[in-house]
């Protein structure tokens, strides 16, 4: 096994072994403190520019499945700490290395994950470096020269058919998201007309619409260029259901800030209150941006307020917006699709399917 290197934007350096592709990489360092789940986390586009690592340090230990939902790994390098030298599952096709080699992800495996994560807690995100062919001085200076991150566009725009008797019609703007969020609404009796997140007003009315979905997707920053035609829906009085950063580009459209988190929110399992009825539950959280929290404020779309915090460090994991006490806007910060706790999460779905038939 060859040696690797990584190296971090301020300098600080870690060697440890090759894990998957040789080569060279770079991107944003998050970590995930996910016990399992890691194929769902490489397969999950909203990694895309990003350098995973897993805090728990075995990893692989049930190979790798080319049955699962995505097989197309999103990340662009992973790192671990004690890599399992072969799969034992009855459904593995694969070893986990052998995965990363053949669709290119460059890794590594051996270095203290405990330290990198504790560096990341204490002096916020940075961006990573891992090579296999280079010395520790050269691939910090392509390191900095590495631009930052482009978000990228999502489908091109398909009709995704409710699962038994329509009950209504959305369109749903994607940034880039799996696709888990558009099957639990068709699910629902919902016929989806997927649409990419640059959609004008006139390409979402196209569809007539009872509600708008605003996907989750890759990126750090929801970025503000996006949300003229959002404020369109906004102002036609159709309801919005946004996750992830569909959050963030809700939050922006009302005149809300957000902010680059000191260290982001990944796991399959962190637990986020309903402020409302005070009940709390697991959710699977992935995102380095959050909406800057605030006291209920009236925006001439409505009177917009926080409905979920995470219990652990109160960041804003839900918006609701209202107007003339109906509820017109959903938003939660956290994936309700891929949620650790299904029955709970399907409430976001089903509430959202009331507010379009106004039964809230």
């Amino acid at each position: 096994m060859s040696e690797a290197i990584l190296v971090l934007e301020d300098g600080r350096c870690f060697h440890g072994e090759s894990f998957g592709a040789t080569g060279e990489t770079f991107g944003q360092l998050v970590f995930d403190t996910s016990i399992t789940g890691y194929q769902r986390t490489l397969t999950d586009p909203r990694h895309r520019g990003e350098v995973v690592m897993m805090t728990v340090p075995h990893i692989g230990n049930t190979g790798w499945c080319d049955s699962e939902e995505s097989g197309h790994i999103s990340v662009s390098g992973f790192i671990v700490r004690d890599p399992a030298p072969r799969p034992s599952h009855w459904q593995a096709t694969r070893s986990l290395d052998d995965a990363l080699r053949a669709q290119g992800i460059v890794g590594i495996s051996g270095v203290d994950t405990r330290a990198l994560t504790r560096h990341v807690r204490t002096h916020g995100a940075v961006r990573v470096g891992i090579s296999t062919q280079s010395d520790a001085a050269a691939l910090l200076s392509r390191l900095r020269d590495q631009p930052l991150n482009a978000v990228t566009e999502g489908a091109a725009g398909f009709v995704m058919a409710s699962g038994g008797p329509r009950v209504a019609t959305m369109v749903a703007l994607d940034l880039g998201d799996k696709g888990q969020s558009v099957d639990e609404l068709t699910a629902f009796g919902i016929e989806v007309h997927v649409l990419p997140a640059s959609a004008s007003f006139a390409d979402i009315s196209a569809s007539r619409p009872d509600g708008v979905f605003i996907s989750d997707g890759p990126g750090q920053r929801a970025s503000d260029s996006r949300i003229g035609a959002l404020r369109d829906v906004l102002a036609a009085k159709l309801p919005v259901l946004a996750v992830g950063r569909g959050m963030q580009l809700l939050a922006l459209a009302l005149g809300l800030e957000t902010y680059e988190l000191p260290f982001g929110h990944q796991a399959i399992a962190q637990p986020v209150v309903e402020l409302a009825s005070g009940v709390s539950g697991q959710a699977t959280h992935n995102h380095g941006y959050a909406v800057r929290s605030f006291e209920p404020a009236q925006t001439e779309y409505g009177l917009v307020s926080v409905s979920h915090v995470a219990t652990h460090d109160s960041v804003v994991e839900g918006l609701e917006l209202t107007r003339d006490g109906r509820l017109v806007a959903l938003a939660v910060q956290f994936d309700p699709a891929a949620s650790a706790d299904p029955l709970d999460s399907r409430r976001v779905f089903a509430r959202f399917l009331a507010t379009m038939r106004k039964d809230v």
